[in-house]
């Protein structure tokens, strides 16, 4: 049977504004991804993402961005690869400190939006997240978009790689992610979402807009949380994985990254 993992991006309240909602989420999901403090959350908002994380059984891990509360780190920011390499360390110590003093240590890293999208082009800004992983700790696992700059730089690293597909987002037919600005970036309807995950997980094919797919394995499926429809879709996709024959749920540390 083949193993398969749900994560999804959250921790990303902070001060007075609640952004998503995680205390359901992890009631579905394997894995978290919690913010660092820069695109969102702050040292309440992690230390109480990590303890629900814990109490549910879900493993965490970092999840830095860009340094843009104000625009919630999916604007573009441009700055030297050594200097992005830092802002991403001092991200994943944060969390890794906090982790580690609430007794649910960190197991893997996954960037950001802006951040996220540009390292998976641009092969510069994808080794520099990579060389922060591997400077703080090579064992954690490198969560990177399948078939993106990001996925090589781990590889490159020598990092544990998880290549990661989306449930709530349709891909452009060079397999990257449809860009937000564009209709039908984002999926909302959980039978599509479900569909889109299983064709993923279980035939290693990325569905494409306007039809066609793409080869590649996947490891683990992102649901973000901050989208109003990601309970409801990471139910159904749940459900349906639980009522298949050939499908099973899994933390991220769990997933034959091989497979």
């Amino acid at each position: 049977m083949r193993r398969i993992n749900l994560n999804a991006d959250m921790g990303e309240s902070f001060g007075a504004y609640t952004i998503g909602d995680d205390e359901a989420l992890l009631s579905v999901v394997q894995t978290a991804s919690i913010a660092c403090g820069f695109h969102g959350g702050d040292p309440s908002v992690m230390a109480a993402t990590i303890l629900a994380a814990k109490d549910k059984g879900v493993s965490i891990g970092a999840h830095p961005g860009f340094d843009d509360l104000w625009g919630f780190g999916r604007r573009q920011i441009r700055m030297r690869a050594s200097d992005l390499e830092k802002m991403v360390l001092y991200q994943i110590a944060a969390i890794d400190g906090m982790a580690r003093a609430l007794g649910h240590p960190i197991t893997h890293v996954k960037a950001h939006g802006a951040l996220n999208n540009m390292a998976c082009e641009d092969a510069a800004y994808a080794d520099a997240i990579a060389s922060a992983v591997k400077a703080f700790n090579p064992a954690l696992i490198f969560v990177a978009v399948a078939l993106s700059e990001l996925a090589r730089a781990g590889e490159r690293a020598g990092l544990p790689t998880a290549l990661e597909g989306f449930a709530d987002r349709s891909y452009r037919a060079d397999g990257m992610l449809t860009p937000r600005s564009e209709p039908g970036a984002m999926i909302t309807d959980a039978q599509q979402s479900l569909d889109q995950v299983f064709s993923m997980a279980l035939d290693g094919k990325i569905p494409v807009s306007g039809g066609g797919t793409i080869e590649t394995p996947i490891h683990t499926v992102c649901h973000h949380g901050d989208e109003p429809t990601a309970v409801a879709l990471a139910s159904k996709v749940r459900q349906g994985i639980e009522q298949s024959d050939a499908l099973a749920l899994a933390v991220l540390p769990e997933i034959d990254l091989g497979a």
